[in-house]
């Protein structure tokens, strides 16, 4: 049998197999010269402007039965305007780029002798067949304030316009570390001119994909999964042979050598999650619907629909059009899934349906603050509704034609019915949101009444429950499912862990000072001695009033010891006003947490039994005018508060007892304290859905990550939980399991502690236990061990950082196992700080840094933690001596010094790619003799050092002396020496000549921005032709053909593009 090998690089694995799969669904390849040809050789160019230019001259207009082309001055002006686009990936400029790309523009033309305006466009969405589809691998763009350029993988271009950015990546590499290189390259600094166009970007493996559109943070990128095209549509296509059109280009230039073994791999291989993410998303037609239909503004923030919705807005409209099925329907997405998005969406395709004359969409809730919600909601994307806050208010829009989106409460039909308003056509569509909810049942028959031809469809983030079976008949069968185990591997939403925590009034001194010992964790000697003092009150306490006093001192110091300082912010569920006001006395008492409290008003005519006595809610009603008194009225303190709550440091805790428990969406809420009883368990899954939302540290600046939502349960709710989950129907494949999935009990993440810790010990197994801290050093010298090692500390630093806020750790795990973990945590946190530094990589300073850095200051104690360092500057002689000086032995300075010329090399090699490429092969030769022992570490340090030496020369000890002095012929004669010129028998004497006739050439034409200037480079491209036909062929006689005088002019271009200023 014959041992077919496979690969498992980047090229083979990702970039290859999704450039032949996108060659197949039509979009054309371009060679390297033909896409730089395309934009007029301007690396600073991102639109192929003569292909943008072939298709408005294609394009064809209409006046009456007049039919004509756009004419060059229009054409001009167009491309003019299109070129002009500021960088911008949000807010009202990146509307006004979706804008230019997906609405009509107007220009004025004259037909017939008169001028008309007539519409344009650049991108034909109606007639996808009229659009030319390109594709260019490694599309080199100049960086917007250097010459230094960055190359997307995949660049994917619809009439010369760049629409898709696409990174790929090998299976064993995270697709994170391609998202994060997307999102560095729409900075300021980078290439954010390409990112202008774009509308789709993807991060992809052959296991994994990520996408998302412009100026979408990290922790919002979404994965694809595709359900309407069908497996044997994208197999076929997988089958179909590559057109010779196709075929050429694709295997060019840096792909050719691959040509064998792809046309080898492609046969009969097994389909990817990557093809999947790429024939969803980039399939032609399929990428012109999701630009046009499924993007929007969010405010400032451009969203792209995640799968889910996608599915809930095609599988709608298919039913409104189906006559039998126009009747409705329920949609059942979870919360914190975009639900809200999903509605505008589907409102928004509803009211542009050409085949649905005179639509109108109304928005149906059972509560007021829900129905401000989705009114905002659909102010920020640009809709303009109409809010029914009275039924007389709703009776009046309801006559209103003009009024094409209305949102209301369910009880406002009931005046409406009374009044016989009646809307009898078939094109009006009721969005009802959470429509299973037992409110909705005494309204829903007035709703009917006054919309009896309508068509209606409920949205619901919780299950349906069995004995909620009248959903169904209400609304229509289930068109789209997703739930919350589809939520969190998407990760769409974060996992639910929970803990059951009892805390006892009475305490023997034993179980006291073990749970002071908590509490303080972190806190100075005179810290904790104040804060017993303040304990000490409770003893005077009896009954309820010491239990809340309790729950709030062990509150307050969980939520300090955790989450004080990161961003996170967390919600006290109590069971009433008059609770909820004595829990923030309490915090307040405390002092070590900040709170508000958001109620309703209370109803003064409770409580009174007799005139002496005073009455219980006397505090709630103070509270209440307090309230007033400070912000006004009713709705400015609601808003006030959870404004603050949402934006501002203060208040970290936010008590409630019956509000922000449904449709409430706050990324920064992380944790959530339960003291109140559920009755009804859908209420219970709305309430702990509060603390599931991902959270944008990137884009707001908050120091931690939020890998899961916290649920402290001090009332035994969720011992219940699983009971629960039995009451809910197993639809579409749903069952206990669903939710099971994405709630987790805090004794399941404690079990994986050991596992985790043992994990990371394995990885230094070979050094059997070693004390010697160079020896681990030397051993993480291999990359891929390191990013082991990072995985592997990563993941058991994160389950102990959730161990150590849980009472259960500290109450079942000995103290010696404890001190373990920690010091372990701590030894091996310094060692990656340590390996960072000496072998130079990149330093992401990421969420999980700001939370282990809180970790060890409130649970370890960080004095010895060492700060991890961004990589430096190898040219900067200063500090490379004062890292130096910080290293104890000649193998880590030499491995210092390498792992920074090898950065430095990669990122310049096309400056002066001979130099490089031997300093690349030089270092790589100076490790393997040193590996394989063939002189100590005081020689490897040396040689090193005199590489480092070479490359802050630029290889002058190598370079001709008549070139010493200029360095840029230096480099055009380091290329020269590798190029077909010495096979063809050139001369030293010729090559050093020619290199100075390019240097000299580039200096006496030089001009302000050159490379952004096509007639100056064509001026210099004439000069060294000129020299290549009469000096090099005509009196020396080198017989070059065109392609060789191609590739050599297209790469002293590249060289000089990248050493000199433009």
């Amino acid at each position: 049998m014959t041992n077919t090998p496979f690969r498992t690089d980047e090229l083979a694995a990702s970039q290859m197999p999704a450039m032949i799969l996108l060659a197949k669904m039509g979009w054309q390849p371009l060679t390297k010269a033909e896409a730089n040809n395309a934009r007029r050789n301007r690396f600073s160019a991102v639109i192929l402007e003569d292909i943008t230019r072939d298709f408005l001259n294609r394009q064809k207009l209409s006046w009456g039965s007049s039919t004509f082309s756009i004419n060059d001055y229009n054409i001009d002006n167009m491309l003019s305007k299109l070129k002009a686009l500021p960088p911008a990936t949000y807010g009202k400029q990146a509307e006004e780029k979706w804008d230019l790309l997906c609405l009509p523009q107007s220009i004025e033309q004259k037909v017939d002798g008169v001028n008309r305006s007539i519409n344009a466009k650049f991108i034909d969405f109606e007639n996808p067949e009229n659009n030319s589809y390109h594709m260019v691998p490694e599309f080199v763009v100049e960086q917007s304030k250097s010459t230094d350029t960055r190359r997307p993988d995949i660049v994917l271009f619809v009439n010369g316009i760049p629409m898709v950015v696409i990174e790929n990546k090998k299976a064993a590499t995270a697709i994170d570390e391609g998202i994060s290189q997307t999102i560095r390259n729409q900075k300021p600094d980078y290439i954010p001119h390409l990112y202008v166009y774009a509308q789709v970007l993807l991060s992809l493996n052959k296991n994994e994909n990520r996408y998302a559109t412009t100026g979408t943070p990290a922790k919002l990128w979404n994965t694809w999964r595709e359900n309407e095209i069908s497996e044997s549509t994208l197999r076929a296509l997988i089958d179909k042979p590559l057109s010779a059109e196709s075929h050429a280009p694709l295997f060019s230039g840096e792909f050719a050598a691959s040509e064998t073994f792809m046309e080898q791999a492609e046969e009969g291989r097994l389909i990817t999650n990557q093809d999947w993410a790429l024939i969803g998303l980039c399939k032609p037609n399929r990428l012109l619907k999701l630009t046009r239909e499924f993007i929007l503004f969010d405010g400032p923030n451009k969203v792209i629909a995640r799968f889910q919705q996608f599915d809930a807005v095609r599988k709608t409209l298919a039913r409104v059009n189906s006559e039998e099925d126009k009747c409705g329907g329920v949609i059942w997405h979870t919360q914190g899934s975009g639900k809200s998005l999903t509605m505008v969406m589907l409102a928004r395709a509803l009211l542009a349906n050409p085949a649905i004359p005179n639509a109108r969409v109304v928005l149906v809730t059972d509560r007021v603050d829900l129905d401000k919600q989705i009114k905002g909601t659909f102010k920020n994307t640009g809709m303009e509704p109409k809010r029914a806050t009275t039924g007389r208010g709703l009776a009046d829009l309801i006559r209103d034609s003009s009024a094409t989106i209305i949102t209301t409460i369910i009880n406002k039909f009931e005046a409406v019915a009374r009044q016989r308003v009646c809307d009898e056509s078939t094109n009006i569509f009721m969005l009802v949101d959470e429509g299973h909810r037992s409110q909705y049942g005494r309204f829903n028959a007035q709703m009917r009444r006054v919309f009896p031809n309508a068509a209606y469809f409920a949205f619901t983030g919780t299950p349906i429950a069995k004995n909620d079976r009248n959903t169904m008949a209400e609304f229509g069968p289930l068109i789209d499912t997703y739930t919350m185990r589809d939520a969190v591997e998407d990760r769409a939403v974060v996992p639910l862990i929970y803990e059951g925590r009892l805390v006892k009034p009475e305490m023997n001194a034993s179980q006291l000072d073990t749970w002071f010992d908590r509490l303080t964790v972190g806190k100075t000697e005179a810290q904790k001695s104040d804060f017993k003092k303040k304990y000490a009150r409770t003893n005077v306490l009896s009954g309820l009033e010491k239990i809340i006093a309790c729950r709030a001192f062990d509150i307050s110091g969980h939520y300090r010891a955790n989450y004080q300082g990161t961003g996170l912010k967390a919600q006290l569920v109590v069971p009433s006003k008059t609770a909820a006001v004595k829990y923030k006395r309490e915090l307040d008492f405390i002092g070590e947490v900040t709170s508000e409290i958001l109620i309703s008003a209370s109803d003064t005519r409770r409580g009174h039994e007799s005139v002496e006595e005073k009455n219980p809610e006397s505090e709630v009603v103070a509270f209440w005018d307090a309230m007033m008194t400070k912000w006004g009225d009713e709705e400015k303190y609601n808003e006030g508060v959870i404004s603050q709550f949402k934006y501002s440091d203060e208040p970290e805790i936010i008590i409630v007892v019956s509000k922000l428990l449904t449709g409430f969406d706050a990324p920064r809420n992380g944790v959530l304290y339960l003291t109140k009883k559920f009755d009804e368990p859908a209420n219970l899954l709305q309430a702990i859905a509060r603390v599931n939302r991902v959270l944008d540290t990137d884009g707001e600046g908050y120091t931690t990550e939020k890998e899961a939502g916290y649920i402290v349960d001090y009332e035994g709710v969720l011992d219940k939980l699983d009971k629960a989950l039995s009451t809910y129907d197993a639809l579409a494949g749903y069952d206990e399991a669903d939710l099971k999935g994405a709630i987790r009990s805090i004794g399941d993440v404690l079990e994986e502690l050991p596992q985790r810790h043992s994990q990371l010990l394995d990885v230094f197994a070979p050094l059997g236990g070693s004390s010697d801290g160079e020896a681990y050093e030397v051993f993480l010298a291999d990359k891929e061990v390191r990013d082991e090692f990072y995985v592997c500390l990563t993941a058991f630093s994160k389950v102990l950082a959730t161990a150590l806020g849980s009472a259960i750790f500290y109450d079942s795990t000995p103290e010696k196992t404890i001190k373990r973990y920690k010091r372990d945590l701590k030894r091996f946190t310094n060692l990656r700080t340590t390996v960072k530094r000496r072998y130079a990589e990149e330093i992401n300073f990421s969420d999980y840094e700001k939370r282990i850095e809180k970790m060890l200051n409130e649970h370890i104690g960080a004095t010895e933690i060492e700060q991890v360092v961004p990589p430096i500057n190898i040219f900067n002689m200063e500090t490379v001596e004062t890292t130096l000086s910080e290293l104890s032995t000649d193998r880590s300075k030499a491995d210092f010094i390498s792992s920074s010329m090898k950065r430095t090399i990669s990122e310049r090699m096309e400056e002066n790619p001979a130099l490089y490429q031997r300093l690349s092969e030089m270092l790589d030769k100076i490790i393997t003799e040193f590996i394989e022992g063939r002189y100590a570490e005081a020689e490897y340090f040396k040689r090193i050092r005199d590489a480092h030496e070479d490359m802050l020369s630029e290889g002058a000890s190598r370079v001709p002396d008549s070139l010493s002095s200029d360095p840029h012929a230096a480099a055009f004669h380091g290329y020269l020496l590798t190029s077909p010129l010495v096979e063809l028998g050139a001369s030293s004497e010729l090559l050093i000549e020619f290199s100075k006739d390019i240097s000299l050439t580039f200096k006496e034409l030089h001009v302000v921005d050159l490379f952004q200037r096509p007639d100056n480079l064509n001026q210099i491209r004439g000069e060294i032709d000129d020299f290549m036909y009469d000096i090099l062929m005509g009196e020396n006689g080198l017989e070059l053909t065109t392609a060789q005088m191609d590739e050599i002019q297209d790469n002293i271009m590249t060289i000089a593009q990248r050493r000199m200023v433009t």
